[in-house]
């Protein structure tokens, strides 16, 4: 899930929201200050309810928003990395850049985010308290019951033992420390969370069919986000297994054809684009480092024209911002940030900095393609391979 608007660094970690929270503030704003607010306090003003409902919507916000700092911090603390911090539609993700090495750090990344939400919402049911010791009841109150109910409800409903929700990672973790495979504990998490997205479905459907309220679509809703976030969470975990223990030097793209940032694209195309089948472009300075990506999607959005006076450097994906790994990194430790302007891509570079190789989607569909071909009681497996690597186009 992109960020759309960012928000500002946390602990160097970029935080933005998706354009998709303005839905939920407006529904939320809407649904308090034209319904739940009127009914608890009635006969204030519509500015009072709507001021209300803008307070609530902000602060239930930026209690999402601490839920996912607490997963980011942990995941820290264990050596994980956290390319960015997302809130979206139906709440947040922060995207980490590896996975947890052990089922106890699993455990711990996973359920700080819910503990961070009964917090959350033991800190606002004090204040709604003290709001009432001082003032009596309130709408300034109701705001902070409301926020004291919602975010223990996030707490629990989030502990539900089935991926994506954090609930469905701390059963990965159990699996992981009784059976001792992370690969099929992540499965079985992630057909748990199938199954109850089904369940959420089912009561969606059959609630608005009794006539119980419109409620039981957004049901619906949330219950289908599951299914397709657990399969696709299923999908992954699947590839995990077929590419264990390989390492990025055994699937790479030795020797790529490299080009000079100065270089015009117009050069390019002529030279290599139009008689080499490639669709990458490694970009590399006169001392041999790393200087940009260029890629056949950035070279076709450049009009005709322009190809002629504007030069590579011009239209690549900056070093900074290209995915980079060593041979000896384990792939799937990679492929979590192969993302952004790359394409899909990530260059290999040595201890000097100076690209040794590239890693691109048809390097990986081959090693998914070629897992499991080894035969006999020998074969190689894994992080055991010792074999030189090769040059495969």
């Amino acid at each position: 899930m992109r960020s759309t608007i960012p928000l500002g660094r946390i602990g160097g970690v970029p935080v933005g929201m998706n354009l998709s929270v303005l839905l939920i503030v407006a529904i939320l704003v809407f649904g308090l200050a034209f319904g739940r607010f009127p009914l608890t306090f009635p006969g204030l003003s519509t500015a009072a309810y709507l001021a209300a409902g803008v307070v609530a919507a902000l602060l239930f916000m930026a209690s999402l928003l601490a839920h996912e700092v607490a997963h980011a911090l942990m995941a820290g603390r264990h050596g994980i990395g956290v390319s960015r911090i997302t809130l979206w539609l139906l709440g947040g993700v922060a995207e980490l850049r590896g996975e947890p090495k052990t089922p106890r750090a699993d455990l711990q990344i996973a359920v700080v985010g819910p503990l961070t939400s009964l917090v959350a919402g033991l800190l606002f049911g004090v204040v709604a308290v003290l709001v009432r010791a001082a003032a009596g009841p309130s709408l300034a109150g109701d705001v902070f019951v409301y926020l004291a109910a919602v975010n223990v409800l996030l707490a629990v409903f989030n502990l539900v033992p089935a991926a994506p929700l954090d609930g469905g990672r701390v059963l990965r973790a159990a699996l992981w420390w009784r059976w001792g495979d992370r690969g099929r504990a992540a499965v079985a998490a992630a057909r748990a969370g199938r199954t109850f997205g089904y369940v959420l479905i089912a009561l969606g459907f059959l609630q608005v069919a009794v006539g119980a309220g419109f409620g039981g679509i957004w049901l619906a809703l949330i219950g289908l986000f599951l299914v397709n976030a657990a399969s696709a969470e299923e999908q992954q975990a699947q590839l995990g297994v077929a590419l264990r223990g390989v390492r990025v030097g055994e699937v790479m793209s030795r020797d790529p054809v490299v080009s000079r940032p100065d270089e015009t694209v117009a050069d390019l195309i002529e030279e290599v684009v139009l008689s080499r089948r490639l669709s990458t472009y490694p970009l590399v300075d006169e001392r041999g480092g790393f200087a940009g990506l260029v890629t056949l999607n950035r070279i076709r959005q450049l009009p005709p024209e322009e190809r002629a006076t504007t030069r590579l450097a011009d239209i690549a994906c900056p070093p900074g911002e290209v995915p980079r790994s060593t041979p000896e990194e384990p792939l799937m430790d990679l492929l979590p940030r192969m993302t952004g302007c790359a394409d899909g891509r990530a260059v290999v570079l040595d201890p000097g900095g100076h690209l040794v190789g590239l890693l691109t989607p048809t390097d990986i569909s081959r090693a998914i393609q070629t897992s499991g071909l080894h035969t006999g009681a020998h074969a190689p497996r894994g992080a055991d391979l010792a074999m030189p690597w090769r040059h495969h186009r």
